[in-house]
């Protein structure tokens, strides 16, 4: 049986639906996790075998454990998306029917102690979802510029009040944990208004900047559409804007037979469309899974097809 404790995936029925996992198929889970969709695809169809791919190897130990009852049908391996295409030839995983990404955070990350991607507790200031990088949330916050911290927080955090918050944090340098970052930033844009805490959004950009994520996702991208055979399915399920603009402008341009810049006479790319979109219109999650499941609240799941 599986365990109460572990947390409900995102939009699983809408993943499954246009995934539609086949007996002797083979699938992608690119944001392996706790392993929920995963787990979903295993026991939607029998004969079904999936790969999963996470750079935190807490989410592999945990989705291991968790994924354990189907032998051999599942691989787990502890490295990110950008390899996705290797790892699946290496494990004989290739070509693939089915590729399924889940950004963000995942529960067990913002949840685990000691990772430091919540303010909810005073934790070191890390954000890593690979504990291998050098990279961590501490050299960001004491040792970038002011001019660069500012351009994270407002490009990754889409923050109005990046500058402002910049130069707040570099004033109250050193900073020791999550709490006394979170506490800088507030003070900074001068208290709490809304239901959102103030410093979430930089949160969020301290984070897409420590792991990379909008460059790992445009490769990891790639990667899919090399991995998926002709008629094989890729679903990207984003929580936030630069995210899911990112997924949009990358599957619309593989859409197209040409990527040549607007009123250039000749095609001179050379371009050829690898993708077909599925939905135009972004898919959402339904009502009730919002009420039952918050994290699904800002959900947006896009889909395309290998040509």
């Amino acid at each position: 049986m599986r365990p109460s404790f572990y947390h409900h995936p995102v939009m699983v029925e809408q993943a499954l639906q246009v995934l539609a996992p086949r007996s002797g198929g083979i699938y992608v889970d690119a944001t392996l996790g706790e392993g929920g969709h995963a787990e979903a695809m295993l026991d939607s169809t029998p004969g079904v075998r999936v790969l999963g791919l996470d750079p935190d190897p807490r989410a592999i130990a945990t989705a291991t454990r968790r994924l354990e009852r189907f032998g051999a049908a599942f691989v787990a391996t502890n490295t990110s998306y950008v390899r996705m295409n290797a790892i699946a030839r290496a494990h004989g995983l290739y070509p693939a029917d089915g590729v399924l990404f889940d950004l963000g955070l995942s529960s067990l990350q913002l949840e685990g102690e000691g990772r430091g991607f919540s303010f909810q507790r005073a934790e070191p200031l890390d954000m890593r979802f690979d504990p291998r990088q050098e990279l961590t949330a501490n050299a960001v916050v004491n040792s970038l510029r002011r001019e660069e911290l500012a351009r994270v927080i407002r490009e990754y955090g889409e923050e109005p009040r990046a500058n402002t918050i910049a130069r707040a944090i570099v004033e109250r340098r050193p900073i020791q944990d999550t709490h006394a970052l979170a506490a800088v930033v507030e003070r900074a844009v001068g208290g709490r208004r809304g239901r959102i805490h103030p410093a979430t959004r930089t949160f969020q950009a301290i984070r897409i900047h420590v792991n990379g994520e909008l460059e790992a996702l445009s490769t990891g991208l790639q990667q899919a559409f090399e991995t998926l055979r002709p008629g094989g399915r890729l679903a990207v399920i984003s929580y936030h804007s630069l995210e899911d603009r990112l997924a949009k402008e990358v599957l619309r341009r593989e859409s197209r037979d040409c990527v040549c810049p607007p009123r250039t006479p000749i095609c001179t790319c050379g371009h050829l469309a690898t993708l077909g979109l599925i939905n135009r219109k972004v898919i959402v999650p339904t009502e009730d899974e919002v009420r039952s499941n918050p994290r699904a609240r800002s959900a947006r799941m896009r889909v395309a097809e290998r040509l």
